[in-house]
Formats: structure tokens, sequence, C-alpha cells
């Protein structure tokens, strides 16, 4: 596969050139015409040219003509409408794996009598419609959807192809993917808030995936029987995953695109609060790079997840730069190591440099005599950076792992989630993972943890169903900070919830509290991912706003918003 990237990538060099107006195409009800302009079997064309004549023919280059883009998409999906698997793969750049998928189109998603409908193109990109039928056994149902294609220059001989991903078959496919119709491998599960109420996709449009993920693990222990489906199964087979935590970063899970007869579903309680979850879908709705996660600090119960975005659940399963909000985990190492004190003074300079980077602060500000307390709270990077010839490249990752359950991969909260990332660096790297750069990555779901870990004085695994419910066992950590820690930590945090940078949003928010806002700087954004990780009473929370600039001003309302919704 990584020689065609290479190809691919080389032949977008060149830009198609921009269709103005192209009447659509309509395969269907043409097919045969359209087929025959091409000669019959299009691959029997390429490999019918002797060496040498292929060696001396000039390679074609430049953008793709109008022309070029039609004929090849025309060609590609009258073959596939006629059934011809075989022509359709050939005018394709990846033929032995549009000939696979193709052909389990017919087969194994027991598609039939499709019709395909191209639009108008749009430079090298052309969309068109689908209407076929799926059937089971006695079971037919109708299947419409729209898809696209993009035509490239083959790489080699400059010839115009279909560029082959699995999602020109379906959008919903990703490479490596497949369309599977029959008895669904998991039975529906009915999920439950923790107040019996049924949990659905049209009440908590954030909960999508989540519910996909619920059936995936609990589909067969939830009492429920199997419907007939047509789904996408995703490249990693069960037998890959035997022996997989629920914890696997970007692990999607299969997908029911069209139900030909209902299942029984089974039920299965969650931890979920709906007034909250209510709260939170509130919050995150028309912020399509916000995500957000509140739990219970004192057991790690997630009673809320909600993403703007709702195709992926970055909640749990994003990884992202955290930024400042690491310095939570940063403050209780330098605490513990005695280089750093609450009201003692710690340095606080514009720049900073280490490992032949020079680091600097948000508008390389300075705190002149000031304490670390003073730090923490404006979010001075240097005061963090300039421990680092102190430290071993191990300290910060075995801070994470030992005192705040991070970084092991192996939680299991009933769901796949991401359980956040804190490598071994060294030298500028090292350093910048200090204030959450480098090659740090958290969600949501982790840093409201750190927020509960702080708050509980030790860490709870989140979990989104009870252990109880599979015997399953939650995942530790291997020690607790001491009570001094601990307490200068809650110290830190609660001084910046009132004075520091997140005191605009956590205004108003009463009781034990405590917060750290972050910017975590992304290459190719001209605005940093903001986060605010917090805590109020037993609850704590955390939120991302990507793109959003600084966390106090983007992530800090979401978050300040759930803690006054838990009472």
């Amino acid at each position: 596969m990584g020689s065609r990237r290479g190809a691919a990538a080389e032949r977008r060099r060149t830009k198609p050139a921009v269709i103005g107006s192209v009447a659509a195409v309509v395969v269907a009800g043409a097919g045969f015409g359209a087929y025959a302009m091409y000669g019959g079997d299009a691959g029997g064309e390429d490999t019918a040219r002797t060496k040498s004549a292929a060696a001396a023919e000039k390679v074609k280059s430049g953008p793709l003509t109008a022309a070029e883009v039609t004929t090849t998409a025309q060609r590609f999906l009258t073959a596939w409408q006629k059934g011809d698997v075989a022509a359709a793969a050939a005018a394709t750049d990846d033929a032995e794996a549009a000939k696979a998928l193709l052909t389990g189109y017919a087969k194994d998603a027991r598609v039939k009598d499709a019709t395909f409908t191209a639009g108008t193109p749009a430079a090298e990109k052309v969309p068109f419609s689908v209407k076929a039928t799926v059937a089971y056994e006695k079971a037919t149902e109708p299947l419409a959807y729209d898809s696209a294609l993009t035509v490239v220059r083959r790489a080699g001989d400059g010839e115009p192809r279909v560029d082959w991903h699995a999602a020109v078959v379906h959008p919903d496919l990703e490479d490596g993917d497949k369309l599977v119709t029959g008895e669904a491998g998991d039975p529906p599960v009915k999920a439950l808030d923790r107040d019996g109420a049924e949990i659905t996709a049209a009440k908590y449009p954030s909960l999508g995936t989540v519910l996909d993920g619920l059936r995936d693990k609990y589909g067969k222990k939830a009492g429920g029987t199997p419907g007939v489906e047509l789904r996408v199964v995703r490249g990693k087979t069960a037998e890959d995953a035997k022996g997989a935590t629920d914890s696997e970063s970007g692990a999607a899970s299969d997908k029911t695109l069209l139900e030909l007869r209902e299942g029984t579903p089974g039920t299965l309680k969650t931890t979920l609060d709906p007034d909250l979850q209510a709260a939170a879908e509130k919050q995150v709705d028309g912020k399509k790079g916000a995500s957000v996660v509140l739990l219970r600090a004192s057991t790690g119960e997630v009673l809320a997840a909600a993403n703007g975005g709702h195709g992926f659940n970055t909640a749990f399963q994003g990884s992202l730069a955290p930024g400042s909000t690491m310095k939570v985990i940063t403050a209780s190492m330098l605490l513990e190591k005695d280089l750093a004190s609450v009201n003692e003074k710690h340095p606080c300079p514009k720049y900073f440099t280490h490992g032949g980077w020079k680091f600097q602060n948000d508008d390389k500000f300075e705190i002149k005599d000031g304490t670390f307390k003073a730090s923490f709270a404006r979010s001075c990077n240097t005061a963090f950076i300039s421990q680092a010839p102190k430290l071993k490249d191990d300290d910060l990752t075995r801070q994470a792992k030992e005192v705040f359950g991070l970084s092991m991969n192996n939680w299991t909260v009933g769901v796949p989630t991401f359980d956040g990332r804190v490598p071994v660096e060294s030298q500028a790297q090292m350093a910048a993972a200090l204030i959450g750069q480098g090659g740090v990555r958290m969600n949501p779901l982790n840093m409201a943890s750190v927020s509960a870990t702080v708050k509980s004085g030790s860490f709870h695994q989140p979990y989104l169903v009870a252990p109880s419910v599979d015997g399953r066992a939650l995942a530790t950590a291997s020690r607790t900070m001491s009570g001094e820690t601990l307490g200068a930590l809650r110290e830190l945090m609660s001084y910046t919830a009132a004075y520091g940078t997140a005191a605009e949003a956590m205004a108003g928010v009463s009781g034990d509290v405590g917060a750290k806002t972050g910017s975590a700087e992304v290459d190719g954004q001209e605005k940093p991912n903001g986060w605010f990780t917090a805590y109020r009473g037993d609850l704590a929370a955390a939120g991302v706003v990507q793109q959003g600039g600084h966390g106090g001003d983007t992530a800090g309302p979401i978050v300040a918003a759930l803690l006054k919704a838990g009472g």
C-alpha cells in the first residue's frame, strides 16, 4: 500500500482542469451502449501492448481534460452496473483491490439491480447516486445513497483512472472495510440511562458512535437476538481483535446501513445522567470542534459525554495535544520532587532554551519575583520548561502512569477509548511535553479523569457501563500522591479558578472548585485548540474546542456550564 500511496501523491502533483459545466452522465438505462464505446474488456487493451511499444509511447501528463474525466467515470460506472467487475476494476488505479470490493458488493452485500447515475463533475471529482435492492433470503429492502469518485492520472503512463478507495463503493467505507448483508453479528442493544430511560441517537445526537460501541461489546451479552442487516464490517476482524481491550485508539465500530429484518434488543444500563447529558448536548450544539465529558470524581462514572461533530467520538477517542492542562500532571511531579513549592519564588522568564529549542510564554510575558502559584495560575510555560534540565526523560511518563492511570492502554470503559499518550522523550521534545505539546496526546475523557484524580485523591478509571455487568476489571494506578502534594495541587487549581486564567469561565461556579486552562498549537491551524479541565464538589469535567483559541474563552464556558448543571 505504501508504494501505491506514493504513486497517488505523485500523480496528484498535476491538478486536473476545472470543468465549468458538463451535462450529467446518466448511466442507468444506457449501460450497454456506454460500455460498448470502450470495446468490451478494457484490461485487454492495456495488456495487448508490446513492451517496446509501451516504452516508446509518450506518457500522458498535464491537467485532465473534461472529456477524460467524464469518459473514465462513464467507463467505470457502466461496467459496474453491467456486472462486469473485471472491466470496472480495470478502470481504476488499483484493479486488485477494486475487484475484491466490487465482487463483494454483489456476493457479500447482496446488492442487486443497481443503477448508477453520474452527476455534474467538479474538476476531477464526479458525484453519482445509487439506487438498488438488497435481498437476503425472503427479506428485501430498497437501497439508495450518494457517493463520488475522483479521476487521476495513473503513475507510469499517465492514463486517466478512477482513484480507488473503498469510499467509492459507499461513503461510510474506509480502505480495508467491506459491506456484508446477513444475520447481524451482534443483536441490537437498548441502552438505558441511570434512571432507566432509553438512550437514542435521536434524543442525544452525540451518542450515535457510543451506541454502536455498546452494541459491539454487549450485543451478545445483553439478551437480544440478531436481525438481518446490511452493515459496514471494519477491516479489523473478530479474530484480530481477540484479547484486545476497549482502549483501541480510533477503532471504529461496525455500522448498520440498512435493516432488512428487526432483531430483538437486549437491555443495558449505563451511568449516563439524562439531565446532564441533555445539558452537554446543548453546550456543544452547533460547535463542530467541541467535545466535553463529565465524571463523578469519587467513582469514575461517566455522567455525560458530547461531541459537536457527530461522526467521531472525540470525547473518548480523540488524540490531541492537551496544551497547558497537562501542567496539572507536570505540577504534581515538580511538587513531589521538591522542584516547586506553592508559595515560594519560581522562575518565569520570557524565554527559556532547552535541547536547542527556544520556548516562550504567550505574548512573551514574564513574572518577576513571582511564586509557583502565580506561574501556574497565569499558565507560564517557562516556569515548567525551566525545570527540564533537572528531570529524567521518563519522569513525566511515570507520573502520568503511576498516579493518573494514563498512557497504559488498559481502560475498560465499556466502549472503545484512547487512554492518553505520554511517551518517553528527550531534550526539546521532553521539555515540550511538560506543557502538553511534543508527543503528548489526550482527549476530554482523559483530562476529566485528571481533575477527578486531583479532587478525589486517587485515580478511578472512568466507566460508562458498571464492571458488575460483565465482571471486567477496571484499570488502576500504582500509587497516590502524598497528602502534602495533593493539598498543594488543589490549592494551585483552586487559585487558578478564582484568580487565574480560568477565573472568567468559573465565575458563578460555587463550592469546592479547581480548574486549569490550556491552548495547544497545531501545525496548519490558524488558532490553537482550546482546553479546559475543572472540578466542583464530586464532579470533574474537561472539554476541548478545536481551533477555538484560548481554553478559558472557548472550552471553559462549556465545562463550567456542566459543573453548574450538576448542582
